[in-house]
């Protein structure tokens, strides 16, 4: 039997990558006040920030329904095995809506073979362990290892973002005006990280953007010290000079093997705003 990966939209997946696992994806909602789009199928990164440039809003999101994911995965050949990788459980509900899904399908084809993961992750953390995956495919795990194998490396996962502006949780309503007025007037920026559990915290505040990069690279080396073996991903919004400019800095701060970059597209856009960046690695 051959397996059928499939991610939602906030996985951020390098096309090569998509390709290569022909992986399916199943889109999250993004509602404007003109009305509901597909992220990443009726709305792509370049039409996301003209809406928010020309309605002065980001969207709200909203998770695939359980019927969605139903279809998706009915749509899938029986004799395939679906290997589902959710966004984080804490952030949205399109784990639950994936098992949800899941169940439908295995009331009508009992036989089917159905693993939903909840990621505990976003964005470069997700296509991180799409990487991972490609790995053990080709060194020629079968499913039920490959699901086992994953399953561990999700809790080895480290996620972690920098913001350079805080317009876009001020636009959202996800944080208040006056705090966002603060901020930018004492030029804060702000260091985030997925937690163990799968929520994305405030690691940090620092003051200044050269301070905030530094820190942003310099802390990797609390998570992991050997990095010779290691990938690091990568995804930034719009500004991808400064993206390189961070990655460079890392590579010859670190020596991770390999490093995959890739613009986030417009559900993980909502949140960090332009010239925000993540990067994913496995932890030690």
């Amino acid at each position: 039997m051959t397996i059928q990966f499939m991610t939602d939209s906030s996985a951020d997946l390098p096309l090569f990558l998509q390709n290569k696992l022909h992986v399916e994806i199943v889109p999250l909602y993004l509602h404007f006040s003109d009305g509901q789009y597909k992220s990443g199928q009726t709305m792509d990164i370049e039409l996301f920030h003209q809406k928010v440039k020309e309605l002065g809003e980001v969207p709200r999101s909203a998770a695939p329904s359980p019927s969605d994911f139903y279809e998706a995965y009915k749509k899938i050949p029986p004799e395939k095995q679906i290997l589902m990788l959710s966004i984080s459980n804490e952030i949205s509900s399109t784990y639950a809506n994936a098992v949800a899904g899941k169940n439908m399908l295995l009331e009508e084809e009992p036989e089917r073979v159905i693993e939903v993961l909840n990621t505990k992750t976003a964005s470069c953390g997700i296509y991180l362990l799409m990487h991972e995956a490609n790995k053990k495919i080709e060194e020629g795990y079968a499913f039920e290892d490959l699901v086992h194998h994953l399953t561990e490396r999700i809790e080895q996962t480290a996620t972690l973002f920098v913001l350079k502006s805080l317009d876009n949780l001020v636009l959202g309503g996800r944080l208040e005006k006056i705090k966002g007025k603060i901020a930018k007037t004492l030029n804060i920026k702000v260091l985030m990280k997925a937690t163990e559990e799968g929520t994305i915290d405030v690691a940090e505040k620092v003051r200044g953007e050269k301070k905030s990069l530094k820190r942003f690279v310099d802390q990797i080396g609390e998570y992991t010290q050997n990095t010779e073996n290691k990938i690091i991903t990568m995804t930034y919004c719009r500004d991808k000079e400064r993206a390189i400019n961070v990655l460079e800095k890392i590579r010859s701060k670190y020596a991770f093997y390999d490093a995959i970059i890739e613009e986030s597209g417009p559900l993980i856009s909502t949140y960090g705003g332009e010239g925000a960046l993540v990067i994913s690695f496995f932890k030690n």
